[in-house]
């Protein structure tokens, strides 16, 4: 069993929450800062970046499909160079601020049906990894644990972080339920805790089809959008802090990482 796990969640999205962002990172270890594409500008990404200098959490780029109107939701049909640049402009944007402010960048993390795509298409993960690789080498990549993101990563030698979710239902092939589907939705703070415990202490999850899945991950995303996201993520950590599991920024991959790619 894992004695520490990182709790995340997905940043600097809705202009009218960043008192709710703000709160929630007291409690995280990691976010994801939406930098342009689906949400996000210099401001936004100032105020979120500071905040987490002072929260001491570790800040990440959330770049997306260059999709604002649909809040980078839908997959675009766009060549993948194009693709490729929008996302390195994104990181690009927020590593520019970053610099500005003195803060250390530590992972970049997709957005939304970016995510997805990447998860699931290997030839598409494969070459965006590598081109973040290439500009980023510092920057860890997060994404589905055993998904096609995380072989790309891998094959590109990037560092890769293995992610989990709290508060979204999972297929039997460990996909996530898409959101128009019964289930997609986690709502109840003490399953999403569940959930999260089971993760970190490689206990199985219930699969859509009543199934059971082996999800191994080192970082747990909660949506900050999820209605009572900050009350679920106290009783995350409380619920850790009771078994003896930290809640940290990922380190180091595990001794044996092709356990994340199974």
């Amino acid at each position: 069993m894992t004695r520490s796990i990182d709790l995340n969640a997905d940043l600097g999205e809705e202009p009218d929450q960043q008192p709710r962002d703000i709160a929630l990172m007291q409690v995280l270890s990691s976010c994801n800062i939406a930098c342009g594409g689906h949400a996000g500008d210099e401001a936004s990404m100032t105020t979120m970046l500071r905040a987490a200098s002072a929260a001491g959490v570790a800040p990440g780029a959330h770049p997306s499909y260059p999709d604002r109107a649909g809040f980078g939701r839908v997959s675009l049909a766009m060549p993948l160079p194009e693709l490729i640049n929008s996302l390195l402009d994104q990181v690009r944007a927020l590593d520019a601020v970053a610099a500005r402010e003195g803060i250390a960048l530590t992972h970049i993390k997709p957005h939304g049906m970016l995510y997805n795509d990447l998860a699931n298409r290997p030839d598409m993960a494969l070459a965006v990894a590598t081109a973040l690789y290439q500009a980023f080498p510092h920057l860890a990549q997060v994404g589905l644990a055993h998904s096609a993101s995380a072989h790309a990563a891998q094959a590109a030698g990037a560092r890769f972080i293995a992610e989990g979710f709290v508060d979204r239902g999972y297929t039997p092939a460990r996909r996530l339920i898409p959101r128009s589907q019964p289930g997609a939705l986690i709502a109840s703070d003490a399953d999403r805790a569940a959930q999260a415990v089971a993760i970190a202490t490689g206990q199985p999850l219930t699969a859509s089809d009543g199934s059971l899945i082996a999800v191994e991950a080192q970082s747990l995303c909660i949506h900050s959008d999820s209605p009572g996201a900050e009350q679920t993520a106290l009783r995350i950590a409380d619920e850790m802090a009771l078994l003896g599991i930290t809640i940290k920024a990922p380190g180091e991959l595990p001794d044996d990482p092709a356990d994340l790619l199974r």
